[in-house]
């Protein structure tokens, strides 16, 4: 009979512990799933557990307190970022009054009776002040696409139309370079929803880079894709494909030539992405055959 007690206690103990096994494992999956919760939430809630075991308790509230910590950091953090980039545009916005009589002060010189030598720091002071308002521009321009202000006027365009009138506007420029354009255009008319005056400063930048680093010819073509989608491709010749990191092409400050003692700040493709991403289009790069490839991908325009 004493026998038969002592496999009851212990089988009944065993129950038990089997049970308390079975919900700790319970309020662990729960704790799992909520962490996972949490993580795609970005920190913006805390562990909501019905736990009756104190050490996953404990546990949980521990768990809890790094979430507040790791918020809390991720709080400062953004105010921070915000911070940095309110300061760049308040300091590029500040700097563009000064270096605008400065530039308009040294074109007043050249109409000065100036020696040799003067006319040189003339023409030294000009050419770094066009530098340094090119890099003031870019800096501004960068931080308030970051910031994402600004609203985008999206309008159904003619694309060969809008990409003919700007070779054209830009033919002087093109002759003075002495580069050849090789257009493939379809026969037909192509739309596509975007922002104008965001488009022309698209391609504003990528012309810069070809007036930069092309010679004799540069070639432009548009195509349509199966996917509602239309594709713009820029390409030129360069002559050290193996220099250019095409996978940082788009990066803050990337320079293909590091040597370049001339230029903006080197943000010129980087604000380039952000402008094409504002009017959800794709921007991308590649060297195909020695040839420097941009593809900018456009929405099609259904009217």
């Amino acid at each position: 009979m004493m026998k038969i007690c002592i496999i009851i206690i212990l089988a009944i103990l065993c129950l038990v512990l089997i049970i308390r096994l079975l919900v700790i494992r319970a309020n662990l999956d729960s704790i799992v799933k909520e962490l996972r919760k949490t993580r795609k939430e970005d920190y913006n809630r805390q562990l909501r557990v019905d736990l009756s075991s104190g050490s996953v308790a404990r546990v949980a509230s521990e768990i809890n307190k790094n979430l507040d910590y790791q918020k809390e950091l991720k709080l400062e953090s953004d105010r921070s970022r915000r911070q940095l980039k309110q300061s760049v545009s308040d300091i590029a916005h500040d700097l563009r009054t000064p270096l605008t009589v400065v530039k308009g002060n040294l074109q007043m010189l050249e109409k000065e009776n100036l020696s040799e030598k003067g006319k040189q720091y003339l023409k030294v002071s000009r050419k770094k002040a066009d530098m340094l308002k090119e890099m003031v521009d870019e800096f501004f321009e960068m931080s308030v696409l970051e910031s994402d202000v600004g609203d985008v006027s999206f309008e159904s365009i003619d694309l060969i139309s809008f990409i003919t009138d700007f070779l054209i506007e830009n033919e002087v420029l093109i002759r003075e370079k002495g580069l050849e354009p090789e257009v493939d255009f379809p026969d037909k008319t192509i739309r596509i929803m975007a922002d104008k005056e965001i488009l022309s400063r698209v391609f504003g930048n990528l012309f810069n880079n070809i007036l930069k680093y092309a010679k004799d010819s540069f070639a432009i073509g548009i195509e349509e894709g199966e996917d509602s989608a239309v594709y713009v491709r820029i390409s030129n010749h360069v002559d050290s494909p193996d220099e250019i990191d095409i996978s940082h092409i788009f990066d803050r400050t990337y320079r293909a030539d590091k040597a370049r003692s001339v230029g903006g700040a080197g943000l010129g493709l980087y604000i380039t992405k952000l402008l094409v991403e504002k009017q959800k289009g794709r921007v991308e790069a590649e060297i195909i055959d020695d040839n420097l490839v941009f593809t900018v991908k456009l929405n099609k325009s259904e009217w």
